[in-house]
């Protein structure tokens, strides 16, 4: 069973869902035969995964509920603010706003009771964005510039992944209220991040928001601009089928 759920991560990790789902329905198969707790519940952790990928929430939720309630009785309060981390992540995937703020609460409490600043600061990022989409906007705005401010576990690695995440929220909030300066701002601090971190799929998400501004605001140069700095980083050496690699974004700084 270990074995099984162990190979669900790199397998989502590769794309290769369809390896993944059947690892996880070998690794359930197996559970009436484990007796280590612990074992169980990072299990349905990990099956958790592939329930949502495949769309399957409410199956996903009912994974992580089997979960908590068994590091609930282990104590391992670590792992369980993680529980609570992603069954926050499941209500907002599933639009279920008030639901994902109060286990994303829950999950920051516990992770800062835990001084794990760099799960906490995460937490932190996705708890301010359910926030903005309840309409809570100075809420978010002050939960993650008290968060940018601090910089506590926005550091290298995922931690900058992170801080561009804070910075993305930012820029939406602002666009939302009719700040476009600011939001372009945040946007291009969100990009000078997420260039440094190797975030291709997060990277490309931002010059598409940072682009779509410039268009809309009538720098239509600015904008084709972006879009090629985030197809160019999609497009990374390696990822192209003939031909040589892509050849990098002709410019830095352009907006």
């Amino acid at each position: 069973m270990l074995l099984y759920a162990s190979s669900i991560g790199p397998y989502m990790d590769m794309g290769a869902h369809a390896r993944a789902a059947q690892a996880a329905e070998l690794a359930l198969a197996l559970t009436p035969h484990v007796s280590d707790p612990g074992l169980v519940a990072g299990m349905h952790r990990s099956v958790a995964r592939t329930l949502l990928t495949e769309g399957r929430v409410a199956e996903a939720d009912a994974s992580l509920a089997k979960a908590q309630d068994l590091y609930q009785q282990l104590q391992t309060r670590t792992e369980l603010a993680h529980c609570h981390w992603m069954r926050g992540y499941v209500h907002a995937q599933n639009g279920d706003l008030e639901g994902a703020e109060r286990e994303l609460r829950t999950a920051r409490e516990m992770l800062t009771a835990r001084r794990a600043a760099l799960y906490a600061a995460q937490v932190e990022v996705e708890l301010a964005d359910v926030l903005r989409r309840r309409g809570k906007h100075e809420e978010a705005v002050t939960l993650l510039s008290r968060l940018l401010e601090l910089g506590t576990g926005l550091g290298d690695g995922r931690g900058t992944v992170h801080a561009a995440g804070a910075r993305r929220l930012l820029g939406l909030i602002a666009e939302e209220e009719g700040a476009d300066k600011h939001a372009e701002e945040h946007y291009v601090l969100a990009l000078a991040l997420l260039e440094r971190s190797g975030a291709a799929g997060d990277l490309a998400d931002i010059c598409r928001l940072l682009g779509d501004l410039l268009r809309r605001t009538g720098r239509t140069e600015a904008a084709l601009d972006v879009y090629r700095t985030g197809l160019g980083h999609r497009a990374a050496p390696g990822t192209t089928t003939l031909g040589p690699a892509p050849a990098a974004p002709p410019f830095r700084d352009a907006w």
